[in-house]
């Protein structure tokens, strides 16, 4: 449906404008004079502070108010700033406007769970927010091709630019077509108008939430930080150009990452309607998966061997979107499905997005001095043990769920 469509075009800009610092750190390294540790302080730490401390009140507001201007506002702001990265000077002015991007992303992403949940019944959600999940693929591959070609054509300050510049004029467009839906209307018991009270605090009492969302910041440690630095870990230990690294990284991202969040939506939706655990169970077993099979493809020295070896971990590696982003909106009632979805992103992204980028950026300046330019490969090693952490936490959550989950 339409509504999808456009909810999936933002959720790609929001993807593509977090990501675009990836392939453009080689450029911006140079340019400026940082080490690896500023450039994870800026891919992870400067966004995710306030992208995870405003997430929760703007959510809170979101259940009581309307969700689209919210998202209309949000996907203007943090199209702005990300614009403006492209004027920055140094390494604080470039820190301060990455802040700028996390504030406007805060309001982009809770709320669109919420509106979606509203516009979908409850056996067809997993897939719907899988679909939605298709702008993280999406945008990612959109922002390493993008920001590659720009930056290899003029600069990379007019890839922030004209990528920014884009974001702000979707905007009006994304309030044109997405209506503010009536909450819990497709659920068997409509909703109240306003969430109960202490709904907040029944969330955190629960050991699935806190489990859910420790398992997925585990994941996405390895998921963002691994991300963040694939771009460069091919220009330094596989030599590869700017332009060549775009479209091998892009076109991976993009193959890879649709096919893992569509058949982790479709698995979470057939196996979870008889047995919810099953939403858990599911990304836990491909995080498993994908640690060998990343070990392989970081070790790979041919091209094709690599592509297809880092293919499929990059699919395993989004399988979890659905099943436990559905499983985290069954934990409350539909009136407060914005605050629980903002309460996982900020445990999910505080410690996965803001430890991630910089986990591997500080362990390859450590190794440096031992190992050079392949420092960056065996930072990446450190940190795929992650990946047995977050299987082992929502493995525990699945013993768990049952009790907690509300129809």
């Amino acid at each position: 449906m339409l509504v999808l469509a456009i909810l999936i075009l933002a959720y790609t800009f929001n993807f593509l404008d977090r990501q675009i610092l990836g392939i453009l750190a080689g450029s911006i390294k140079k340019d400026l004079g940082l080490t690896d540790s500023q450039l994870g302080l800026m891919g992870g730490l400067a966004f995710a502070l306030f992208y995870t401390g405003l997430g929760i009140p703007i959510a809170w507001w979101a259940d009581r108010g309307n969700r689209t201007w919210i998202m209309t506002g949000a996907l203007t702001l943090w199209s702005g700033f990300t614009a403006l990265c492209g004027l920055a000077g140094g390494f604080w002015q470039l820190f301060f406007c990455r802040m700028g991007v996390g504030v406007g992303e805060a309001g982009g992403v809770a709320p669109a769970y919420s509106l979606i949940a509203d516009y979908f019944p409850k056996h067809q959600r997993a897939r719907a927010l899988a679909a939605y999940s298709f702008g993280i693929p999406i945008g990612s591959a959109l922002g390493i091709l993008f920001g590659g070609l720009i930056a290899a054509s003029i600069d990379w300050r007019a890839a922030f630019i004209i990528v920014g510049l884009a974001g702000v004029l979707l905007a009006p467009v994304f309030k044109l077509i997405v209506k503010e839906p009536p909450r819990g209307g497709m659920d068997e018991a409509p909703a109240v108008a306003a969430p109960a009270a202490g709904g907040l605090g029944r969330l955190l009492a629960k050991p699935s939430f806190w489990l859910i969302s420790l398992g997925a910041a585990a994941s996405s440690v390895c998921g963002y930080g691994v991300a963040f630095w694939l771009p460069s870990f091919f220009e330094r230990s596989l030599g590869m150009g700017l332009v060549d690294r775009s479209l091998f990284l892009g076109s991976m991202t993009l193959v890879g990452g649709v096919i893992g969040v569509w058949a982790g939506g479709w698995l979470g939706d057939r196996l979870g309607q008889a047995r919810p655990q099953a939403y858990l169970l599911v990304p836990a077993v491909a995080f498993l998966i994908a640690l060998p099979c990343f070990f392989m493809a970081v070790q790979a020295t041919s091209l094709p061997i690599a592509f297809v070896l880092f293919l499929i971990p990059t699919g395993l590696n989004l399988v979890w979107l659905g099943p436990v982003i559905t499983a985290v909106q069954h934990l409350v009632p539909a009136a407060q499905r914005s605050t629980a979805s903002a309460c996982f992103l900020f445990v999910n992204n505080l410690i996965g997005l803001g430890l991630g980028t910089w986990f591997f950026g500080a362990v390859s300046d450590a190794l440096t001095p031992r190992f050079g330019t392949e420092a960056l490969r065996y930072a990446i090693y450190s940190g795929l043990g992650f990946y047995v952490v977050s299987a082992a936490l929502f493995g525990l959550a699945a013993l768990r769920l049952r009790r907690d989950w509300v129809a």
